[in-house]
């Protein structure tokens, strides 16, 4: 088997009036997160670790802030057409391990829903994709509740090569 791992790392500003939208749910919150897209970070940190493993660039490539095609487009949209691609390279998922840092609103209530989205959106099993939360204990800008981050690690393969 041919076996390759990819990064990313994704970070937004949390602001009021927008809607938080994070592993392609929406959470009830005060503050959302800004960005050119729904500004979905974690879906945005599996894209780059997805695009990154199969050597096809980043999520700004393939979708630029610059582009108006993109402005307020669902996240899911963009995770689909990245698997798309995957798959068009010969590659399947191996597993997807991610990690949020924010500070509130606590994510342990929602961690299934967003698996089981991404699931769906990847057409991939649930337990190959592992999600956590954590805080940075009120230090930085996420600590400030200013902001949120999220980081992931994929690990994909060449379908058929021995």
């Amino acid at each position: 088997m041919s076996f390759r791992i990819g990064f990313g790392f994704d970070v937004h500003q949390l602001v009021e009036g927008r809607e938080f939208w994070l592993g392609g749910i929406n959470i009830p919150f005060n503050k959302g997160a800004l960005g050119h897209s729904d500004a979905d970070v974690l879906i945005h940190v599996i894209c780059d670790a997805l695009l990154g493993a199969a050597n096809l660039g980043d999520i700004g490539k393939h979708f630029p802030d610059s582009s108006d095609e993109y402005k307020d487009i669902d996240s899911k949209i963009l995770l689909e057409r990245v698997m798309e691609l995957i798959r068009k390279g010969g590659y399947e998922i191996g597993n997807i391990d991610s990690t949020i840092c924010l500070e509130t609103p606590k994510l342990e209530s929602y961690i299934d829903l967003m698996r089981g989205e991404l699931s769906r959106c990847m057409n991939i099993k649930a337990d190959v994709i592992s999600i956590k939360a954590t805080t940075t204990e009120k230090l930085g800008f996420v600590g400030r509740e200013e902001g949120i981050s999220a980081y992931a690690i994929v690990l994909i393969n060449k379908v058929g090569v021995s």
